[in-house]
């Protein structure tokens, strides 16, 4: 059984078998087959997390037996129990403070906007604007050429990242049309 966890618990294995239906020495060859099934993704080849796999029953032979057979069975077992769940592509958040003088704030908020940043606080520091805000990594890339242009290089950014959100629907469309999944 797989279930959902907490964002950020990773990956958590369950043995509740009982009654030696599958020697012990196997069970370590279905975690590692479920945990690079993970790896693999479920959608569009992104690696799954915040599951919890749950083991509650299963067979033993003792010719077809094998580690390699368990890893395949598991691999096999946690493509199947995704498919019949809701799985959610996440991106990185991040954490950014921008510096800037408040002549060039409006460009500055706009371009933020733009890249669908949220801005959290802004502030003074000495003659600056300290401008908080949050955005998702994938709209960041060129930024600084970006922000040094908006501002007639007078602005400085840092970012960090700080959390995992959904991708919103239209661009979860779209990673998926690019990945093959959805055709158009």
């Amino acid at each position: 059984r797989l279930e959902p966890i907490p964002r950020g618990t990773g990956f958590q294995f369950v043995n509740e078998i009982q009654g030696g239906v599958i020697p012990k020495e196997y069970i370590p060859a279905i975690e590692k087959g479920l945990s690079e099934a993970m790896l693999g993704g479920i959608t569009v080849g992104y690696p799954a997390v915040d599951i919890r796999a749950i083991l509650l029953n299963g067979s033993f032979h003792d010719v077809d037996s094998s580690e390699i057979a368990y890893k395949i069975a598991a691999s096999m077992a946690f493509r199947e129990a995704t498919q019949q769940g809701k799985p959610t592509i996440l991106e990185p958040i991040m954490a950014c403070e921008i510096l800037c003088p408040e002549e060039y704030m409006g460009g500055v908020i706009g371009d933020l906007n733009s890249r669908r940043g949220k801005i959290l606080n802004m502030s003074m520091r000495q003659n600056l604007q300290v401008i908080k805000a949050e955005a998702p990594l994938a709209t960041m890339f060129g930024y600084s050429t970006a922000l040094r242009s908006s501002s007639q290089g007078r602005a400085t950014f840092s970012m960090e990242f700080h959390h995992y959100e959904p991708v919103p629907a239209n661009i979860e469309e779209e990673i998926k049309i690019r990945a093959g999944v959805i055709i158009r």
